[in-house]
């Protein structure tokens, strides 16, 4: 299925030009000229995947991040200006899938887009899905049930929502319990070889995950953080 971009810009420029490049890739568009609108229509009908814009009127890309992420999953990618490095990293804390400096080339980003989709695109009934490697197959870890092919998380039995690099994260480390996964590996299993990430911000997905697992068990601890060193996923 042609998957539905939702392009949020108060510059029509780019609203315009972008879409012209989406659409001329068998894309779906949906656009929005500020944060409030993009809200309002998205908290509604989520696209498949979001870009915005940082520096917004009426409600800016960091606050409509938040409050999208209390209703969806999709993934985020968030166009910045080169002087919003501490932006950048916040917004990738807060949970965006990806960031893009402006000005940027168009190619580019229809190829992080493609990127993030294909990521996502684990339900396929026919094609790649019917050759997928192990890392594909349905996880399970004692409590943790990982299932790659749909997207899905579960502890006891309870769904546990995550965005796609929050699953990449914990698909690394569950990968092989017990074994320690330093920041490096984890930032290589999330992000692309071009997008910058710091110690923070693999910390902050560390413990945006712990907090999503402790909503449905309050005693969860199979995060293991071993100070100065990483992370592991302890089964048991």
């Amino acid at each position: 299925m042609t998957a539905t971009i939702a392009l949020v810009d108060d510059d029509r420029n780019i609203l315009t030009s972008v879409t012209i490049a989406l659409e001329a890739e068998g894309f779906r568009v949906r656009t929005y000229p500020d944060g409030q609108k993009a809200w309002d229509a998205l908290s509604k009908n989520p696209a498949d995947l979001a870009v915005l814009d940082i520096k917004m009127p009426r409600m800016d890309g960091m606050e409509l991040l938040r409050k999208l992420r209390e209703v969806t999953t999709m993934p985020v990618i968030f166009l910045t200006s080169k002087d919003e490095e501490i932006d950048q990293l916040l917004g990738l804390r807060m949970g965006a899938d990806d960031y893009i400096g402006k000005p940027f080339s168009q190619r580019l980003l229809i190829e992080r887009i493609r990127a993030l989709l294909r990521r996502m695109d684990m339900n396929t009934p026919n094609g790649e899905a019917e050759d997928a490697i192990d890392e594909e197959e349905v996880m399970v870890r004692g409590n943790l049930v990982l299932d790659p092919m749909r997207h899905r998380v579960t502890w006891e039995e309870r769904d546990v929502t995550l965005t796609v690099t929050e699953f990449l994260i914990l698909q690394t480390l569950a990968q092989h319990p017990g074994h320690v996964k330093s920041r490096d590996q984890l930032m290589d299993a999330a992000y692309t070889d071009d997008v910058y990430v710091d110690d923070r911000t693999i910390d902050s997905h560390i413990k945006r995950l712990r907090k999503k697992f402790r909503l449905v068990d309050g005693e969860f601890s199979a995060i293991e953080t071993l100070y100065g060193v990483g992370y592991r996923y302890k089964e048991g």
